[in-house]
């Protein structure tokens, strides 16, 4: 049985969501005490619970303390089967980040499985349907899997009402994949969404990004979103590079201006173009536990989050999986993953 501290470093949901995807993974059980202790609500909310309870469906798995507030669990999975699911969180909660639990274990299954999740779709705080789409699925097919993901709804933060569907075509084994370099800039593109708000605001939103960037009106687009049951309001953008697509996001806030809304967003993305990293920070988070189970990769990056050292540190407990950050020149760090067996 592995012990787990849910309030090392980040102390939030990400050693949960961790804890579980590699349970499933490599057969493991653990037990986790303090879990979310670091946030205003500790323990298991919606979300949280709903990944917990879609990781015992599809790892055939028991469960002790899997309930809303729930600050310890015991978790002891038995055989990854895999197939077609359902999973509603009931609430705005994020569906990306329930996906994180489950993807890993149904990415290294026996068959093809197929998921549809309802809740939150774009998220404060949770990768967006765009990240997944755009930045990271794309790396996991260079692991030699497929996996393909279909938006039927919006929901934004706090009615949710999304869906999504993923399909999941595995592999025998993840290559392992090396990310130095992500070539010329081929361009950079916005797309600003908006629901039940004016539209006049995601055009606010892309004449900062327009002027930000030089970009001419073919990089752009606004969107008013008619299938949300709730208000809200997106703004990503999408940097392409001959051997990378990283995405950057910001989401509208109730008193934020528009424009602050995208010149943060901005401003992330010209960090990024302007160092020599090939992962920002959020995609170097997720693309630790995809890289440990292939045992090995290298990438760079941007000064890693705590999030980052937090999965890299939870990872650790799993699998034999050594993990190295070094900052190579200012500003730019190299991840390396090898096997210390």
């Amino acid at each position: 049985m592995i012990n787990i501290d849910g309030s090392y470093g980040e102390g939030g949901g990400q050693v949960l969501r961790t804890a579980l995807a590699l349970s499933l993974v490599t057969g493991k059980p653990f037990c986790i005490e303090n879990i979310r202790a670091k946030r205003r609500k500790p323990g298991l909310m919606r979300q949280h619970l709903t990944a917990v309870n879609a990781a015992v469906e599809i790892g055939n798995a028991r469960a002790e303390g899997n309930e809303i507030r729930s600050t310890s669990l015991t978790f002891k999975p038995e055989q990854i089967k895999n197939g077609k699911y359902h999973f509603a969180i009931g609430s705005a909660g994020s569906c990306t980040l329930v996906l994180q639990s489950i993807l890993p274990a149904l990415m290294v299954a026996k068959g093809p499985s197929e998921i549809v999740l309802e809740g939150g779709t774009h998220n404060p705080m949770a990768p967006p349907f765009d990240f997944l789409e755009k930045a990271f699925l794309p790396l996991l097919e260079r692991m030699g899997v497929q996996v393909s993901i279909s938006l039927e709804k919006h929901g934004f933060y706090p009615a949710g009402g999304g869906r999504f569907k993923v399909l999941v075509n595995p592999a025998d084994r993840l290559e392992k994949i090396e990310l130095l370099s992500r070539g010329k800039l081929i361009g950079i593109k916005a797309r600003a969404l908006t629901s039940q708000i004016p539209e006049k605001i995601a055009h606010r939103e892309l004449k900062i990004v327009m002027d930000y960037f030089n970009l001419d009106k073919t990089c752009i687009q606004a969107k008013t979103v008619k299938d949300s049951p709730g208000p809200g309001n997106v703004i990503t953008i999408e940097v392409e590079s001959e051997n990378m697509r990283e995405v950057f996001t910001g989401f509208g806030e109730r008193g934020v201006k528009a424009e602050k809304v995208a010149k943060k967003a901005a401003n992330r993305a010209r960090q990024y173009i302007e160092s020599k990293a090939v992962a920002g920070k959020y995609l170097a988070d997720q693309l630790l536990i995809p890289m440990a189970i292939a045992g090995g990769g290298r990438f760079t990056t941007l000064s890693p989050t705590e999030h980052t050292r937090t999965n890299a540190e939870v990872i650790g407990k799993f699998l034999k999986v050594d993990i190295t950050m070094d900052e190579v020149e200012e500003g730019l760090w190299e991840i390396k993953l090898f096997n210390n067996e």
